[in-house]
């Protein structure tokens, strides 16, 4: 069978490697495959069936759900399966993912890569470096699907929950009324929901969390530019008495293995404010479900097992809707499926690659409190650093600009008022003899220091200015990093991945770079090393 489909070739990193558009047809697909299989049919339309497929299934971290519903996926589409045995592997030979990645796509014609990790953005990193590395060395583009990495997110996850969120809506698509209850600070599968519940036009979510366990402010703010409507609840108790309670329940376990010492001291409370009791049911809306990516645990179960078979009990179903999603996935980027989608796909990203911009040359009489700047008669002036900032702040700002340009030769700076006003001040840096600083250094300066200007001296006159704003992109600077410290670029994983950031600007038009691998963002000024 030919296996051309629009989505071979592609990877599932996030929610959003999926436009809205295709993420409803996996769902249609989803729909389709479970019920030609509830009905005794082969499904042979969906199954890859190339035994010299590989499907590689490399879990870094424990799983059963993800784990056996990916391999039982692989099994459905008749291709050749790896159970990855990472305690054995070259992994334990302090090998990167990246050279085992390699060596792996050498063993067979085509390959797909499902990875758990704790290193965040691998799949991300791994498509982005190993896609045009395997067609350079004449192998297929292989395949990456994100089964979860770190705090970071897990997008086959989200799908087969939205999945499951549109059979219990009867496919409608129009609103959905949603309560996250548990561990919102460490869960991954709440973080995708940021993204993922946009399929539905409208959305209301209902957060609900201790202080301690409550969503990141990341993943709120990006529900609120997506239009959601979020509230805020810290117990159970105080949402039931809010008097407007959402008919499906979405819980977390606490993960309690990924919190601190001082947070687990307050173990027992926290599991009490988000535990369901039995006095709680009579405040329920009739036909309420419960939902949970499993596993519960054992020893205090958010939903406890007297809940098991009541109607209440939507997770079972849930869960074993990860075999149909996952089955899909597959196919759509193996190229089995996708000939007959019609939809929007994602959209490559365009944007405006300039951050220099030529500036009037505006003339000012030489005032007096710049004499501790020597005059320059041909070179550059750095003018307007952290203008309108305090003068520790712009102090600052001039020695981190010194250091990060490496600016250890002869010349002058200094803090001086500013023309917008007596009690506004700007940092200038005289750089006499110096015409230029490339394009590498002047994207470093528009990175430390954005709003600044370079005036360029002939003659003891200025004959060019330009004002610098952010880069929309910068990486594989020696004094950058994430400062996420489970990022598979931060250094201290040794994985030699470059740093990258990509600038972006929310509604309000405020500029953060965003780390392209984890997607952390950050100030303009927490990225350097220096």
């Amino acid at each position: 069978m030919q296996r051309d489909g629009p989505f071979k070739g592609r990877s599932i990193s996030v929610v959003n490697s999926l436009s809205l558009d295709e993420q409803r047809y996996l769902y249609k697909k989803a729909r389709e495959l479970k019920t030609e299989l509830a009905s005794g049919g082969d499904a042979a339309s969906f199954r890859i069936a190339d035994p010299d497929y590989s499907a590689y299934l490399i879990f870094l971290e424990n799983s059963t759900r993800t784990r056996e519903s990916f391999r039982n996926a692989a099994q459905f589409h008749r291709v050749r399966v790896n159970m990855f045995d990472t305690a054995t592997s070259s992994f334990a030979k302090n090998e990167s993912i990246t050279d085992t990645i390699k060596m792996l796509i050498g063993y067979a014609p085509e390959s797909c890569f499902v990875i758990r990790s704790k290193l965040e953005g691998v799949c991300t990193w791994l498509d982005s470096y190993l896609g045009p590395w395997a067609e350079r060395c004449g192998h297929k583009r292989p395949v990456f699907l994100n089964a979860g990495d770190g705090k970071h997110e897990h997008p086959t996850q989200e799908f087969l929950d939205e999945f499951t969120f549109l059979e219990q809506l009867n496919w409608n698509d129009q609103s959905i009324h949603l309560a996250l209850v548990g561990d919102l600070y460490h869960g991954r599968t709440v973080h995708s929901k940021a993204d993922g519940l946009k399929i539905f036009k409208h959305v209301k979510v209902d957060l609900v969390a201790p202080d301690e366990l409550s969503m990141p402010p990341f993943y709120v703010d990006t529900m609120k530019r997506n239009g959601f409507e979020v509230r805020v609840f810290r117990t159970l108790d105080e949402y039931l008495a809010s008097g407007s309670v959402s008919k499906l329940w979405y819980f977390t376990r606490l993960q309690l293995e990924r919190m601190g010492e001082s947070v687990l001291e307050k173990a027992p409370l926290l599991k009490r404010a988000v535990t369901f009791r039995q006095d709680m049911m009579d405040k329920l809306p009739e036909g309420t479900r419960f939902f949970h990516p499993l596993p519960r645990d054992r020893m205090a179960p958010t939903i406890p097992t007297f809940l098991d078979d009541t109607p209440l009990n939507g997770w079972d179903a849930q869960s074993a809707n990860g075999y149909y999603t996952r089955a899909v996935e597959m196919a759509m980027l193996a190229g089995v499926i996708g000939q007959d989608f019609s939809g929007k796909g994602k959209e490559p990203t365009h944007e405006d690659d300039s951050f220099i911009m030529e500036a009037p040359i505006t003339k000012h009489a030489k005032q007096e409190y710049k004499v501790g700047i020597k005059p320059v008669e041909s070179g550059m002036v750095i003018d307007h650093i952290a203008s309108g900032q305090s003068l520790q702040a712009i102090w600052d700002r001039i020695d981190k600009v010194r250091r990060v340009l490496g600016l250890n030769l002869r010349s002058s700076h200094g803090v001086y008022h500013s023309n917008q006003g007596p009690e506004v001040y700007k940092g200038i840096i005289s750089v006499p003899d110096v015409s230029s600083f490339g394009e590498k250094n002047l994207k470093k300066l528009g990175a430390v220091s954005p709003g600044c200007t370079i005036n360029l001296i002939e003659n003891h006159q200025v004959v060019k200015k330009y004002r610098l704003g952010m880069p929309p992109r910068i990486y594989n600077f020696d004094e950058i990093s994430c400062k996420n410290d489970n990022c598979v670029s931060n250094p201290k994983h040794q994985e030699s991945v470059g740093t990258s950031f990509e600038r972006k600007i929310d509604a309000n038009g405020n500029a953060r770079y965003v780390c392209s691998w984890c997607e952390r963002e950050h100030d303009y000024s927490e990225i350097w090393t220096l």
